[in-house]
């Protein structure tokens, strides 16, 4: 008896030990926060992203986790029971917190010399729910976090890509400066305008975690934009919301 509740013990640390090394590594679980975190996956897989819902039709994420069709999931970290979830699939209203969006609902910003940036807003087929969480936009004049701040990360991030951890993840950065290599994929235009970057020793986002928010004050500041295919990234770096807010507000009017 005593072996056997000797190799119990052991199975179910190396368990936890599996759960730990899959999440956002430095992170704990979300709880109830970061309820409007959605799950972006490209219907031919090989990518999968983190969002953010702005409101009952729009979502924001990173150019690059999308720019193709994809199958996007709300509402999966929130705080809502079971009767209630299964009471909302029997009415149907279920298929509206998964949707599958074409290209020609995804916008991408484009600057005024037509360079790409990896920043995207995503249409939805249909509106969601107004009882859903959403995350709140900074004002359209406002200024990026100063260095030393302490910002929010969050996502589903994991090392290995064919397992998904079990809960939404959350951890504290701090904004830094960013080195010369820390920047978005080659193919989107950043400059010092544009990015901003974050670390803090044992705090890494991994593979999953791109287009998930960053939160300053409570309020969306940054978009993931670090996508790691092998390792997960110690120097976080982010888009600087401040620098879209104007095309964000008419990008959501007018289209």
């Amino acid at each position: 008896m005593k072996w056997l509740c000797f190799a119990l013990v052991f199975v179910l640390a190396g368990v936890a030990s599996g759960a730990i090394e899959k999440r956002i590594v430095g992170g704990t679980s979300c709880d109830k926060n970061r309820q409007y975190h959605v799950q972006i996956e490209t219907l031919q897989g090989g990518k999968f992203c983190g969002g953010s819902l702005l409101n009952t039709r729009w979502i924001i994420t990173a150019s690059h986790c999308a720019e193709q069709r994809v199958k996007v999931k709300i509402g999966s970290n929130n705080d809502v029971s079971f009767f209630k979830k299964a009471w909302s699939f029997l009415k149907g209203s279920s298929k509206k917190l998964q949707q599958e969006i074409n290209i020609d609902q995804q916008f991408t910003f484009k600057d005024e010399e037509e360079h790409v940036h990896d920043i995207m807003l995503i249409k939805l087929k249909e509106d969601v729910s107004a009882k859903l969480p959403t995350i709140d936009l900074p004002p359209v004049e406002c200024s990026r976090p100063d260095k030393g701040q302490q910002v929010q990360i969050g996502g589903w991030g994991y090392k290995k890509q064919d397992k998904i951890p079990s809960s939404l993840k959350c951890a504290n950065t701090q904004v830094t400066d960013c080195g010369e290599e820390d920047k978005p994929d080659s193919k989107y235009h950043s400059d010092e305008t544009t990015t901003m970057c974050a670390f803090k020793a044992g705090v890494e986002s991994c593979f999953g975690d791109a287009g998930s928010a960053v939160e300053y004050n409570n309020v969306l500041h940054g978009i993931i934009v670090s996508d790691p295919p092998d390792k997960c990234a110690n120097t976080i770096v982010m888009l600087d919301i401040c620098r879209y807010r104007e095309w964000i507000e008419k990008t959501l009017r007018e289209k």
